[in-house]
């Protein structure tokens, strides 16, 4: 099997990415959105990166023309039609998921491999909405796409070896590093880090030390690039609660079950970096700690 056509669905910010990063790597894109004001808008996204990409030297323009002259943009489900491969970069809930697997089985080609960029979501249970469950598997790649090196390759039970193998060297032509894993909920690294982040909190309500001393602590201590609560603020607080109840309903432990605070955090509005106020409040200068009243 050869991927020559990649079909990206949705152009939101982890879209977007996986789009650039594949037209960065030689490869014909088609990125579709819902509707034009989406999806200029995740092409613009694209349009910036390389721009400041071209601003620090890091690639010239003729690269950053070249790249863009690779993407194509569109609203219609059936322009994925003749795509090698479409990985799918939709909401995660598993209703929506399932009815756009549906349409894509009826549009795509008999050839071409569905791929999933869930974080959470049973790979499985998609495929049993396909016509082609041995063609479906999962390929979670982290945010932001275009830096982050890792991509983690999972296999449902039906999936195909030479499906499996084929997007396992797609991942690698892409220039990032896959892992191989099985279609458990959470894959490697949400399995380990959710519990992780969890923990974080509840040490937080009881009182164990500060936030700024905790990340201080993992930073200093293990080495870790940011700590756990500025983690969090980056991912999204509402993003990782939703991953987090996902597990805990799929395991059923209690290192899967989200700690009160943050959920009243989430029903206040503090989500992280992208509302403004999380863990840290940065909507001062500098960015602060946020009173959380614990």
């Amino acid at each position: 099997m050869s991927i020559k056509k990649v079909g990206v669905l949705g152009c939101g910010l982890m879209g977007s990415g996986i789009a650039q990063v594949a037209a960065q790597s030689g490869y014909e894109v088609v990125v579709r959105e819902v509707n034009q004001e989406l999806l200029d808008k995740g092409l613009g996204r694209i349009n910036d990166f390389l721009a400041k990409g071209v601003k620090r030297a890091k690639l010239s323009q003729s690269d950053m023309d070249e790249t863009l002259s690779k993407i194509t943009g569109t609203i219609e489900l059936s322009d994925l039609s003749d795509c090698d491969i479409v990985i799918e970069v939709i909401i995660e809930k598993m209703e929506l998921k399932a009815a756009v697997y549906k349409e894509l089985s009826e549009v795509c080609k008999p050839e071409t491999i569905f791929a999933s960029n869930t974080s959470s979501l049973s790979i499985t249970e998609m495929a049993s909405h396909t016509n082609r469950p041995y063609k479906m598997l999962g390929l979670h790649f982290f945010n932001p796409v275009p830096l982050m090196k890792l991509v983690e390759v999972a296999r449902s039970v039906a999936t195909s070896s030479e499906s499996f193998d084929t997007v396992y060297e797609f991942a690698k032509s892409l220039g990032k590093t896959p892992v191989k894993c099985n279609d458990t909920t959470g894959f490697i690294v949400n399995r380990l880090l959710v519990p992780y982040l969890l923990d974080s909190i509840r040490q937080l309500e009881n009182g164990l030390a500060t936030i700024e001393d905790i990340d201080n602590a993992m930073k200093l201590g293990l080495g870790y690039p940011m700590g756990p609560f500025t983690l969090l603020d980056f991912v999204g607080i509402d993003t990782t609660l939703f991953i987090a109840d996902i597990m805990f309903e799929q395991f059923k432990e209690h290192k899967y079950a989200a700690p009160s605070l943050m959920r009243r955090m989430v029903h206040a509005g503090y989500l992280g970096k992208k509302s403004g106020k999380g863990f840290y409040d940065y909507t001062s200068d500098p960015v602060t700690v946020n009173e959380l009243g614990i």
